[in-house]
């Protein structure tokens, strides 16, 4: 059997640098079927992986594509530095089917208070998990901070969405379908930040470009972390505003008023549709694997790293997702 090329598998499959690129790599990874992989199958990605790496033979796999399918299969399912299995419903794969049904019912039972309160615990119960899976690096918090943090995003959240509610009662309705969005928005600028406050207060690990450890930085974290929140709220964005345009349409024309058992079908299978496109497209609007210029860094740290590595002008870091 011919021997399989060497090629770099800890770097996507596309090209980064471009955004068509890095949304075909997301669109691997957050496939949504990648959560129906047993452990045996992940298992079985990770050692092709693993071997892989190590310049092994790989006799179960009879090309590169068979490579690339047990590496984003891995990717799906292990956390990029740490090499952990992440809680299924904090992978990124997970996102498209939890978000559809969270954001449909959010959507759906928006009116009262009891139904506010409720599904914006559900949602950011699980933003507070994934936040927690798709984290830089090993930074553990301790039960106190994950219990803050957690307390703080779901506060935020209901806070921003009852007070809105009450603020548009006798607006548009339109407008009042708009309100999970604004929860939302307001909810990822809180529990993201909360969740990786670790990285905030510490930092996240400078690589060069042979991912050789170079320093700790907090300006890269904060970077990263703004990256993540606005690529959390351009996922959200479409299907949260469309959607109210579309069941606003249903209802001036009389079609709920005809079927009303179809609100909630129709909003969650429409969130769902574009959840598929949304998810993949809105990480990919910043590279994963980020760079930071040397000279941006902060003054002990940059002159930390110049002391090190006097001609290194580009260093990059794991943002997180």
């Amino acid at each position: 059997m011919t021997p399989l090329p060497r090629v770099d598998i800890d770097k996507p499959k596309y090209d980064q640098s471009t955004y068509v690129g890095r949304a075909k790599h997301f669109f691997l990874v957050t496939n949504p079927l990648n959560i129906l992989a047993t452990n045996e199958q992940l298992e079985r990605a990770r050692q092709i992986v693993l071997k892989y790496r190590a310049g092994k033979d790989v006799p179960e796999c009879k090309s590169m594509d068979d490579i690339w399918k047990a590496k984003y299969l891995y990717d799906s399912a292990f956390h990029p530095e740490t090499g952990e299995k992440q809680i299924i419903i904090g992978r990124m794969s997970a996102q498209m089917p939890m978000n559809t049904i969270i954001t449909g019912c959010m959507m759906t039972f928006y009116k009262t208070t009891p139904a506010v309160v409720f599904w914006q615990w559900v949602n950011q119960t699980f933003n507070a998990t994934v936040n927690y899976t798709n984290r830089s690096g090993s930074t553990p918090l301790s039960n106190t901070q994950l219990l803050t943090s957690y307390c703080l995003a779901t506060g935020g959240a209901l806070a921003t969405a009852l007070t809105l509610n009450n603020a548009v009662k006798n607006m548009n309705p339109l407008v009042g379908r708009l309100v999970p969005l604004a929860a939302v928005a307001a909810a990822n600028c809180i529990n993201i930040p909360c969740m990786r406050m670790q990285e905030l207060q510490n930092g996240v690990t400078l690589l060069d470009e042979k991912n050789n450890e170079v320093g700790i930085s907090q300006k890269a974290a904060f970077i990263g972390i703004s990256a993540v929140i606005l690529s959390r709220i351009a996922m959200a964005l479409p299907g949260m505003t469309l959607t109210p345009l579309l069941m606003t349409k249903l209802e001036k024309n009389g079609f709920l008023a005809k079927y009303p058992r179809s609100n909630a079908p129709i909003q969650t299978l429409f969130c769902g549709f574009i959840l598929i496109f949304a998810t993949p497209l809105g990480c990919a609007f910043f590279k994963q694997r980020a760079a930071i210029k040397v000279a941006s860094l902060e003054k002990d740290v940059r002159e930390s790293v110049q002391k090190k590595n006097p001609d290194l002008d580009t260093v990059w870091y794991n943002k997180g997702l």
